[in-house]
């Protein structure tokens, strides 16, 4: 299962990424399994030198009990001292941004891969759209001469 923010890449311009582990309650890994979860407008936020994924998005599991999560509360993000300092230092000196780009498996575990980057301007995001149709209408011309 594998979870992306495709408004990620067309909001800002990606420098680099971190892979973390999630904190998680309750049925909230099913409900993953499932895919019932959204990231589209969630961020990074790092308070008391810990980081913290806000405003994603699971559902409640279905089968759950009435102990179930609460969809929307902030999830607390598993790394090393190191790499909360290099993000930290990359998002106040640097001006950047941490948003989450996609959320997958690896193994038994839950993954969250970091993004890093800047916000893109108007002007960006329109050559961003050109590219990508650009390349769309490619790809049809050249499939229709493979057949």
């Amino acid at each position: 299962m594998l979870i992306k923010n495709k408004k990620a890449y067309y909001k800002y311009t990606i420098k680099g990424t971190i892979e973390a582990g999630i904190s998680w309650i309750g049925c909230e890994v099913k409900s993953i399994r499932n895919g019932h979860m959204t990231i589209h407008e969630s961020y990074i936020r790092i308070m008391d030198d810990e980081v913290y994924l806000v405003n994603a998005t699971i559902q409640p599991y279905a089968q759950g009990n009435r102990q179930n999560h609460s969809p929307t509360r902030d999830r607390k993000l598993l790394l090393h001292r190191r790499e909360i300092t290099k993000i930290s230092q990359k998002i106040e000196r640097e001006g950047l941004f941490a948003v989450p780009t996609k959320i997958y498996f690896k193994g038994r575990r839950v993954k969250v891969e970091i993004g890093i980057g800047s916000s893109k301007k108007q002007f960006d995001k329109r050559a961003s759209i050109k590219d990508r149709e650009l390349k769309r209408s490619l790809d049809r011309s050249f499939k229709h001469k493979a057949l």
